[in-house]
């Protein structure tokens, strides 16, 4: 069974060259396609030596129109060119052993599953999945102080992770393996965000098509946090990226009504206006 990864790369060539040089030589994946996102920097030039190694793609983006178009044109590429199987979406800031792909590959034959996606090992702890946004959850992320109550809201029990594999509705999209005639049947990324959302709209998709998501309890990778996002972005404007994403999925892809819709904007405009007080004092 083949397999193949996208790593999307922007601005960020250390990171991304470090990935490569971890998992290169990985049996267990048979193609590796970087997408750089019209980097801003020498990525590309940076980048282009990994060519040497025959199963390493580079492919350029022609514009950056964000995480999930970029994600896209490394998926579209897999489809069109090799015959995997398998698709694995990685960020550049991620430590993955070739052992633990080989397990979620392994969880990943079962019929059940769909998706597969491991523990993630991050700055403020581990993260697994989460439940889909719900209107009071979504109203609370708005809300500056109380805005941390909504991991409360969208998490699972302790005691659901006890087993191997937990079922979820939503895994974050920083990693995880999706079979590629799931991606067949329901279509590539949602190209409508430039940052955020990505995997929360393709979660609300694999439920309406009745396909089932899993965590592998057993295996944890390492995230670094979103270095490349860091880059492209301050905080105001993720913010901003943020919240275009959030309202996107409410009215577009969860139909949200008009009245609920007008709440999650005031809540939104107001913490944006605190953000922007904040920036004023502390120049």
């Amino acid at each position: 069974m083949k397999n193949g990864i996208v790593i999307l790369n922007y601005n960020d060539s250390e990171n991304t060259s470090l990935i490569l040089e971890d998992i290169k030589n990985y049996k267990n994946l048979d193609t590796i396609v970087i997408v750089d996102n019209k980097s801003t920097d020498d990525s590309v030039k940076k980048l282009k030596k990994w060519e040497k190694n025959n199963k390493i793609k580079l492919v350029v983006a022609k514009e950056n129109r964000g995480y999930a178009a970029g994600n896209n044109v490394g998926i579209k590429y897999l489809l069109e060119n090799t015959s995997v199987e398998n698709i694995i979406i990685s960020n550049p800031d991620i430590i993955v052993l070739e052992k633990d792909i080989e397990s979620l590959l392994k969880n990943l034959e079962k019929e059940k599953v769909s998706v597969i996606a491991p523990c993630i090992k991050e700055p403020l702890g581990i993260s697994r999945g989460w439940k889909l946004p719900t209107f009071t959850s979504e109203v609370i992320s708005n809300i500056p102080f109380v805005r941390r109550f909504e991991q409360n809201i969208l998490s699972y029990k302790e005691e659901d992770y006890k087993k191997e594999l937990t079922e979820v509705e939503v895994v974050k999209g920083c990693f995880f393996i999706i079979k590629r005639k799931v991606i067949e049947k329901i279509g590539l990324f949602d190209e409508n965000t430039f940052l955020y959302y990505e995997e929360v709209i393709l979660a609300k998709k694999l439920k309406e098509k009745g396909y089932r998501t899993f965590v592998d309890n057993h295996v944890e990778i390492v995230h670094a946090l979103s270095k490349s996002i860091d880059k492209s972005a301050k905080r105001i404007q993720k913010f901003k990226y943020l919240k275009q994403s959030q309202f996107y999925y409410e009215k577009y892809i969860n139909h949200l009504n008009l009245f609920k819709l007008s709440i999650l904007k005031i809540f939104a405009s107001l913490y944006l206006l605190g953000l922007e007080i904040e920036k004023f004092i502390r120049r």
